[in-house]
């Protein structure tokens, strides 16, 4: 081979299934297999075991350090790679095609006994990378294990059920009949993009359900790459982020607000993150976030020191300034941010073109702009039609590198107004010139940062408030004012203003 010829990796090279089966680049991949302990490798008993294989990488890479690692124990190399796959490591594939793709990668051959695999010690076609198509288990119109919605995942042979086998049985255990050192991998996000909701709105989470499987069955190790919106909860992560928070037994964990920094060209809202679950580790976590490659250092931190996980360990030293005494939500800006719909009027709601004919008319801004409705229609917070609002957009999602402006630009709407629920009402006052100070307040970079620490998604709920401080408004707040109040020094102010882009007043 010539010094200037290049053998690339097929595996860094295959397009993703879908966004939400999503095939691990082996860089990844290496770097997760660094946090288990290196004894392992060099360990012939030790046990493997990947519940969602997709390209077969996370068990190709095992192979390799494994061969390497028992050198020195079986010294002819095919004997120790027929030991290795027979004994050591094992998958479950998601689908039928992705099995395939996994023994070939696995075992160089689309079956492990085939005339080009490099194993000699199967006598049948799966090896170790098993598929068996299972089915949902429907009860009142929901999937048992998973809740998929059967008017969505009842289907025929000719599609992919996605009622992956790890997560749908009471008896995960029974699969391989045997106990794992290590269960490992990128299990599926979601299903698909309707998540099962009969509305088609919403994306249903099940990767919690792989990672609160893999602990069940009480191994040595779990390690696992998911998406790190269950920091802040979300649709059916409230309980597993709880979970994960409280769970001593968390001893790694690394994390990529930007998904781009290890899935190049792959967008995931809220970054992705890996973490090692140690069964003999009793304490603080281990806490690294990359931005733009580059780690914030490792910090050992309580997760649950907070109702959501938060993601800086910056964040967590200004919070300690802001809220020295531990967080308040009545004295946060939670309390007055309003539910959303403020007004019961859906996003889809459009009025009147003008007011004529209608007795009272109050106006209502929407994303197309404003209509007219009568007052009498309007379903709900009839008093505050008549007062000062600011609103801030509901969903509000940025693309590109740091810095992000997190939430929308403040908008101030006067007496004789409503909004659909395309927008939150923020807070509510008697004349403009107290509105006007409460937005720039708003518009502060600290304030927006401090509603990151609790966004990881686009949407914006009165709970993402609940670091921010319900300042009087008695003053105009500015970033300087803040910075000096809660005395941050001058490496945290620039780690905000790194974070968060410069908004003004213009910008309304």
């Amino acid at each position: 081979m010539s010094e200037n010829s290049f053998n690339p990796d097929v595996l860094s090279c295959i397009a993703n299934l879908s966004s939400d089966e999503v095939f691990t680049p082996p860089p990844l991949v290496n770097r997760i297999l660094d946090v288990l302990p290196p004894d392992l490798w060099s360990d012939k008993k030790s046990t493997f075991l990947d519940p969602g294989c997709k390209s077969g990488v996370f068990l190709r890479e095992i192979v390799k350090r494994l061969d390497k690692g028992l050198e020195k124990h079986i010294a002819n190399r095919q004997k120790r790679l027929d030991h290795i796959f027979k004994n050591q490591v094992f998958g479950l594939a998601i689908t039928e095609l992705t099995a395939l793709i996994s023994r070939r990668s696995l075992y160089c051959s689309k079956t492990a006994n085939g005339k080009y695999s490099v194993c000699e010690a199967f006598s049948n076609s799966q090896g170790n990378i098993h598929f068996n198509r299972v089915e949902h288990t429907w009860e009142k119109g929901r999937c048992r294990y998973c809740g998929a919605n059967e008017e969505n995942y009842e289907r025929g042979g000719e599609l992919e059920s996605h009622a992956y086998r790890f997560i749908h049985t009471n008896k995960a255990e029974e699969i391989f009949n045997m106990k794992f050192d290590v269960i490992i991998g990128n299990p599926p996000y979601q299903l698909g993009s309707s998540g099962g909701d009969s509305q088609g709105s919403f994306a249903m989470p099940i990767y919690q359900k792989f990672v609160q499987t893999a602990k069940s069955l009480d191994p040595r190790y779990v390690v696992m790459v998911t998406p790190s919106r269950w920091f802040a909860g979300g649709r059916g992560l409230d309980e597993y982020r709880s979970e994960m928070l409280s769970d001593t037994h968390l001893r790694e964990l690394v994390d990529f607000p930007d998904a781009t920094d290890v899935f190049p060209g792959l967008d995931i809202s809220g970054g992705v993150s890996y973490f090692l679950w140690d069964r003999s580790h009793d304490g603080p976590c281990n806490v690294q976030t990359f931005i733009g490659g580059v780690s914030s250092g490792v910090v050992a931190r309580r997760l649950d020191a907070y109702n959501v996980f938060v993601r800086y360990n910056t964040g967590v030293s200004i919070l300690e300034k802001v809220w020295p005494k531990g967080v308040d939500v009545g004295k946060s800006l939670a309390v007055k941010v309003s539910p959303t719909q403020p007004f019961g009027l859906r996003t889809s709601y459009r009025g009147a073109p003008t007011a004529k004919g209608l007795k009272k008319p109050v106006v209502v801004r929407s994303s197309e702009g404003e209509s007219w409705i009568a007052r009498a229609d309007v379903p709900r917070n009839d008093a505050w039609i008549d007062q000062w609002k600011v609103i801030l957009g509901l969903a509000y999602g940025e693309r590109g590198a740091f810095p992000y402006w997190i939430t929308s630009s403040p908008e101030i709407l006067g007496p004789g107004t409503a909004c659909t629920e395309t927008y939150l009402v923020i807070d509510r006052f008697d004349s403009k010139p107290k509105a006007k100070v409460f937005a720039s307040y708003l518009r502060t970079r600290f304030v927006r940062f401090l509603i990151s620490l609790q966004k990881y998604t686009q949407h914006l709920y009165s709970e993402r408030f609940s670091f921010v401080p319900d300042l009087p408004m008695n003053q105009t707040w500015t970033d300087e004012k803040l910075y000096k109040k809660y005395g941050l020094t001058e490496d945290e102010v620039a780690f905000v203003e790194s974070m968060v882009r410069p908004m003004d007043a213009s910008d309304e």
